[in-house]
């Protein structure tokens, strides 16, 4: 049996990038097969009924990425 495969974008918290034909990196707060909704970072058609490979987070992950980038210098 397949696994569930519904999303709802719960809140938009920004976009990172713009991108070509409208396609936007976007993280938002995504509940995936109903679960409780997590931090998601992916690149999103501007419908949203379509995405790229991304990542979700936990908000204790998130919190530990968020020390780690505050720590490094980019170039």
């Amino acid at each position: 049996m397949a696994d569930d495969f519904s999303f709802k974008i719960e809140k938009n918290l920004g976009t990172v990038a713009e991108g070509k034909g409208g396609w936007n990196l976007e993280l938002n707060l995504v509940s995936w097969g109903g679960r409780p909704a997590k931090y998601d970072l992916r690149s999103w058609s501007p419908d949203h009924q379509k995405m790229g490979k991304g990542s979700t987070f936990t908000a204790e992950e998130l919190k530990a990425l968020k020390e780690l980038l505050s720590t490094l210098e980019i170039e």
